[in-house]
């Protein structure tokens, strides 16, 4: 326990801090990744809460929905560099 806060509550914070930190960004993929982060750091407060099923599943959707969105991002931009390769 530091500054009488529990572990458990740490987790929450920093959660809570990279959410907010993420809306901060202007790049949409820094964005995601590090609203990812946060929504990682939920899913283990979730747990630690003696399984907090709304938190668990709500940010476990947040994080698929994300990594979808940073890989199809990535496969759209590499499809469109190899036609711009073709027409060359």
């Amino acid at each position: 326990m530091l500054l009488g806060i529990t572990f458990t509550e740490w987790v929450g914070y920093a959660a809570s801090l990279a959410l907010i930190i993420s809306f901060m960004m202007k790049n949409i993929n820094t964005l995601r990744i590090i609203n990812s982060l946060g929504a990682i750091l939920f899913v283990v407060y979730g747990i630690m809460l003696q399984t907090s099923y709304p938190i668990i599943i709500t940010n476990a959707f947040i994080l698929m929905v994300n990594v979808y969105y940073l890989t199809y991002k990535r496969k759209v931009a590499f499809a469109k560099a190899q036609r711009q390769e073709k027409l060359k």
